[in-house]
């Protein structure tokens, strides 16, 4: 056995080994984080892709279905219009098909996941579906509530084409106040800073 292999000498050796092979086992760590992360950016991006097709493939028709609903609008306000009780058997016919394109049509809007948005009487106003067109005392409705809906909305799959136009029930303010004579900026109250927004 030369000096070379002499056991003294390996053991001279090993602390540079241990650094090496702990260098190593440090590189492959890192190798092993780097391929999990771009094993995980991969995973991402493969399911934001799936996402955004499902997306296209379901928001694909809300033009066509945007198109549409000046039809449904035009049939809603034909059967508004429609003569109550008609002796004439032409009337009644005509009224009973119109009655029927308009559920047609709203079922081939169901179908396809397109969906009325028709708040009822009282119902609270919800600004993520209702478009507010006016406010007027409310009566029986309590403040903030649907009194009528002008015009109604819809959704496509959750995602909101046309908001419900509606009147809302206004909110009852206290009685108006007489302005106050002695309010600073002269001897009789009037500077100018005070405007009557009553009428």
């Amino acid at each position: 056995m030369s000096e070379q292999d002499s056991p003294a000498d390996w053991e001279a050796d090993s602390p540079s080994v241990d650094a090496e092979v702990e260098a190593l086992q440090a590189e492959v760590q890192g190798l092993k984080e780097q391929v999990l992360r771009y094993a995980a950016e991969a995973e991402n991006t493969k399911r934001r892709a799936e996402r955004e097709a499902n997306d296209a493939r379901a928001y694909a028709i809300q033009k066509f279905g945007r198109d549409l609903l000046g039809v449904a609008d035009n049939l809603d306000r034909a059967m508004a219009a429609a003569p109550g009780e008609s002796a004439d058997p032409a009337v009644k016919n005509y009224v009973v098909g119109v009655e029927m394109t308009a559920k047609e049509l709203l079922s081939a809007f169901e179908k396809n996941g397109l969906k009325k948005i028709e708040p009822a009487r009282g119902e609270k106003f919800d600004p993520h579906k209702h478009q507010a067109m006016m406010e007027q005392p409310g009566g029986d409705v309590e403040a903030g509530g649907v009194i009528q809906v002008l015009q109604s909305g819809y959704e496509l799959l959750g995602r909101l084409l046309r908001p419900a136009m509606v009147v809302v029930a206004a909110k009852t303010g206290a009685a108006p106040q007489a302005p106050n004579p002695y309010a600073s900026g002269g001897d009789d109250g009037r500077d100018g800073g005070e405007v009557d927004t009553r009428a």
